[in-house]
């Protein structure tokens, strides 16, 4: 339960950095913030304990895959910034997230198990 507490309030502190640092001159660590492997920490110590080390490794390196979704997500964002209103570019951003993430988990069962 108390683990529980203290990763709400982690969360919640990381919503007050990022509200915070937006509205600062430094507005664009704001983007940087969420990036701070919290939960890949978590999963990594959860793979490696649950599978071992070669698990750990195939885990990061799907982590490494798995930043081109992420990239398409932000590209997205950049480039249609300024085109649309600001729920269209988050809505078509997300979307190209999925499938991204879709093809990827698709690809990685396929190629490389």
């Amino acid at each position: 339960m108390w683990g529980l507490l203290f990763k709400s309030l982690l969360g919640a502190g990381v919503v007050v950095l990022i509200a915070l640092l937006s509205k600062s001159k430094l507005f664009y660590i704001a983007g940087l913030v969420p990036l701070f492997p919290t939960f890949a920490l978590i999963a990594h110590v959860i793979v490696a304990h649950e599978q071992g080390a070669i698990a750990l490794q195939k885990t990061a390196l799907f982590g490494l895959w798995a930043l081109i979704p992420y990239f398409i997500y932000l590209l997205l964002v950049y480039c249609l910034a300024t085109k649309f209103s600001l729920a269209w570019v988050l809505g078509l951003a997300t979307i190209a997230w999925i499938v991204a993430a879709a093809i990827l988990i698709y690809a990685w069962q396929c190629y490389m198990q």
